[in-house]
């Protein structure tokens, strides 16, 4: 098994060395409600790609933990805190991945990273189906048109129902999903799958699931497979127009033709391929790549728009070929040893370590790229160059999250993705209110992540962390403290209590003073009432003078 795993670890790092073109390239991200095998599923995905040499789980007893949950608060919980990118090879194709978090604490994670990706998995549990992250997640695909297959997982769980998941999927989230397989046995009987395309079992054996074997489909599913293949074919045919003629002249297409036809209408989102099996025990995965390969796009086969900023925002194509001029989108920060590291989205052209590029915020400014690299979890391998299509990471580049680049040549810049507002609050206070970093961490996360926010409050002298719940804010206290060095305690923020009219109350007093002269003398009288209900909240007041006299 290890000289199996050394073969692929070989045969990457030849392939990393060179560059691909953007019809090889597949962008793809990963993602799910939480606890639905997001990782699990990632982690397989890099040992058949020969990207890591051993399986780990994300709560392993071999206290390694699984490769793209490499923070260590991520693997004391056993969820995924913040985006992963990697990068493996499929066949002839390079795929971009990016593993999301599920939790809906972590949900601009998932935001900016479907932004940039030109394609998406939606991981199902078998037993659960669709959950509340998942019409999330689905929300957030449709809002960038992103392609995805759905892959249910955890088929080996007892009481699993792949058929039930399916239709979840087109009742509650309205996708057109179309199974291309049907699972050989479920809960503890599950043994693979079947291709449904050319009617053929597929068994996965070896320590780590990687051997394939494919074999006739057995005699108790040949009814289902056909019923299931037939509902495939009519459910094409109604979205495919080439599908649709062979289907009313009652003859079978060829395999290419179906094939291209699913690709099409994939990519058009008017379909979604659903693959099944379990990742745990290391079954399905190996087709779901084939998947991905075949049905989902490459980054010229997707619509990329821009704002020409000399033409007063007019919206223009990207071509995404490596040959125009250079156009990038900085979607991600993370605080390195080595300083600020700049995921950044190659939309079109390409750029070299070495290169000038310029920002395309108010300022304008010029920066150039000291160092290029390819992330790998926590770990980077160093690039000369990259070209339209690919998903690398920069040193050196300070900007904030959001920001588009350019080569000088253009003014050109990307649309702003969707940031939700913070739906809950906390006061911090630090142990030592002198502690030097507790402002400079502060300043780093906020940078990091735009639904963290910090504000002190003006009336309680409080600093108040605002965030999109407990599990975030929590998360950010305890980085402040294994960090940063920074305890800190949280509770409710203070609120500053006023008092208002409730009732019509009348008031007068006379004002007298002798001071030699003339003196003084004043009377006034007033009331003070309740304003209308529909000025609520809108800090309105009415002041009505009735003064009568020489003033």
């Amino acid at each position: 098994r290890r000289a199996a795993a050394s073969r692929r670890l070989l045969a990457f790092t030849r392939r990393l060395s060179s560059s691909s073109e953007p019809q090889s390239v597949r962008n793809i991200g990963i993602s799910a409600h939480i606890d639905s095998g997001k990782t699990t599923l990632t982690e397989r995905i890099l040992y058949y790609t020969g990207r890591i040499g051993a399986i780990h789980e994300v709560r392993g007893k071999d206290g390694v933990g699984a490769k793209m949950d490499f923070m260590e608060l991520e693997r004391e919980k056993g969820i995924t805190i913040q985006s992963a990118a990697t990068h493996c090879a499929w066949g002839d194709h390079d795929i971009n991945v990016i593993d999301t978090p599920g939790h809906v604490d972590f949900t601009i994670e998932v935001e900016r990273a479907l932004r940039v990706l030109d394609g998406a998995i939606l991981v199902l549990c078998g037993v659960a189906g669709v959950q509340s992250q998942s019409i999330t997640v689905d929300r957030q695909m449709r809002r960038y048109s992103v392609p995805r297959l759905a892959f249910i997982n955890k088929l080996d769980r007892e009481g699993s129902d792949p058929d039930a998941v399916i239709g979840q999927l087109r009742d509650k989230l309205r996708l057109n999903a179309v199974a291309m397989q049907i699972p050989i046995g479920v809960s503890g009987d599950h043994e693979g799958v079947v291709d449904l395309l050319e009617r053929r079992a597929l068994r996965f054996s070896g320590p780590g699931g990687e051997e394939v074997e494919e074999g006739e489909v057995p005699a108790g599913l040949q009814a289902a497979m056909e019923e299931k293949r037939a509902e495939l074919l009519e459910k094409l045919a109604d979205a495919d127009e080439e599908i649709a003629e062979f289907y009313l002249a009652e003859e079978e297409p060829p395999l290419g033709v179906l094939r291209a036809a699913i690709r099409r209408q994939t990519i058009a989102n008017a379909i979604t391929p659903v693959f099944m099996g379990s990742a745990f025990k290391n079954k399905g995965v190996q087709p779901l790549l084939d998947g991905v390969v075949s049905y989902l796009p490459a980054p010229t086969e997707v619509t990329n728009c821009a704002l020409d900023l000399d033409k007063d925002e007019e919206q223009v194509g990207l071509t995404g070929v490596s040959s125009d001029p250079f156009v990038g989108l900085a979607f991600k920060l993370e605080e390195g040893k080595f300083g600020q590291l700049t995921y950044m989205r190659i939309y079109q052209g390409k750029v070299g370590r070495g290169d000038t590029i310029q920002s395309m915020a108010a300022d304008r400014r010029k920066v150039r790229i000291p160092r290029l690299v390819r992330m790998h979890a926590n770990e980077m391998e160093d690039v000369e160059s990259v070209g339209a299509g690919d998903i690398v990471a920069m040193f050196g580049v300070d900007c904030a999250s959001g920001t588009t680049f350019t080569d000088g040549k253009t003014k050109l810049s990307m649309t702003s993705m969707f940031v939700p507002d913070p739906v809950i609050s906390l006061a911090l206070v630090p142990a030592d209110k002198n502690a030097p970093n507790f402002s400079k961490a502060l300043g780093r996360f906020t940078k990091e992540d735009p639904t963290f926010r910090v504000h002190t409050d003006d009336e309680s002298g409080q600093t108040i962390i605002s965030g999109m719940g407990e599990l975030h804010l929590e998360i950010y206290v305890e980085r402040l403290k294994r960090e940063y060095g920074v305890e800190c305690s949280t509770g409710n923020p203070k609120v500053a209590f006023r008092e208002t009219a409730s009732t019509r109350s009348k008031f007068a007093y006379t004002h007298k003073k002798q001071s030699g002269g003339s003196g003084q003398f004043g009377r006034v009288e007033g009331y003070v009432e309740p304003i209308s209900s529909d000025a609520l909240g809108q800090g309105a007041y009415e002041f009505d003078n009735q003064l009568v006299g020489n003033m």
